[in-house]
C-alpha cells in the first residue's frame, strides 16, 4: 500500500502540503484560480506522476534489454473534450478527459526497439491505473 498525506497549512490559502515518505511537495492553484501559484496544480501533479512513471518504465525495460537508450523525455497535456468528438471512445455524451503523451527517445535505437519501448510506455503502472475503473473510498475520521 502507498500512503500520502495532504494537509492545508493555512485556512486562507489554497496551497496544500503533500507529504510523501521522504519528501514534501506544495500543490497550489494559479492566481487566476484563487491560489498563489506556489506549486503545481493537482492536474499538473497527475501529469507529472504519469510522465515520470512512463519514463522510469521505459528506462528500466531498455536497461534490462541492454538497449542503447540514452534519454527519455515525456511531454504531457490534459484537456476536456466533447465525447461526441471521440470516435473510439465508449462514452458518447458529455465530456471526456484527454491526456496526450509525447515521448522522445534518444540514443541509437532501431525502429523496432523504439516501437517496443512505446508499447512498454503504455504499460507503466500509473498509465494502467488511469485506464482502469478506479474506486475511491472516502471516510471522515475523528478530529
Amino acid at each position: 500500500m502507498i500512503e500520502v498525506q495532504v494537509q492545508s497549512p493555512t485556512q486562507d490559502k489554497l496551497a496544500q502540503e503533500i507529504r510523501f515518505a521522504t519528501s514534501t511537495v506544495i500543490a497550489d492553484e494559479p492566481a487566476t484560480a484563487g491560489g498563489d501559484d506556489g506549486g503545481p496544480n493537482p492536474y499538473e501533479l497527475l501529469l507529472g506522476a504519469l510522465g515520470s512513471c512512463t519514463a522510469m518504465t521505459v528506462q528500466l525495460y531498455a536497461r534490462r534489454k541492454g538497449w542503447p537508450l540514452q534519454g527519455v523525455e515525456v511531454r504531457l497535456s490534459h484537456d476536456r473534450i466533447h465525447a461526441e468528438d471521440c470516435e473510439e471512445c465508449e462514452t458518447r455524451e458529455g465530456f471526456l478527459d484527454e491526456i496526450r503523451k509525447e515521448i522522445r527517445l534518444t540514443g541509437p535505437l532501431h525502429e523496432d526497439q523504439r516501437q517496443r519501448l512505446l508499447e512498454i510506455a503504455r504499460r507503466c503502472p500509473v498509465n494502467l491505473t488511469l485506464q482502469r475503473e478506479v474506486r475511491i473510498v472516502d471516510a471522515l475520521v475523528p478530529s
